[in-house]
């Protein structure tokens, strides 16, 4: 794992802009569980790409798993809203069930 994240590092310094880069090094922190990593990586990734939805979910779980359970419910939120825009609405309906099970308490 190490050696796919300092090649997608690699290829982001001389690409900065290069979104896939940044969601396939986003992924290869979720694996490993560098949360911290996974979030820096999306929120540069979400200001700079037209996500589908995807990236919103993993952002999420990433947020959740460090304790950060407002701000994991804000994006599934934001989540659901893209989703639906993509037309993805089974992603946008994981969403919702993941925010009327998980997160009961917070809405």
């Amino acid at each position: 794992m190490q050696n796919r994240i300092e090649v997608f590092k690699q290829i982001l310094e001389s690409d900065p802009e290069n979104t896939m880069v940044m969601f396939g090094l986003a992924k290869e922190y979720e694996k490993i569980g560098q949360m911290q990593d996974v979030i820096d990586v999306l929120e540069t990734y979400l200001a700079k790409a037209d996500d589908e939805g995807n990236a919103y979910g993993m952002l999420a779980q990433a947020y959740e798993k460090s304790g950060m359970r407002e701000k994991a419910r804000s994006i599934y939120e934001k989540g659901i809203e893209v989703s639906n825009a993509h037309g993805h609405p089974s992603m946008a309906n994981e969403y919702r069930m993941t925010l009327e099970m998980d997160y009961a308490d917070q809405l």
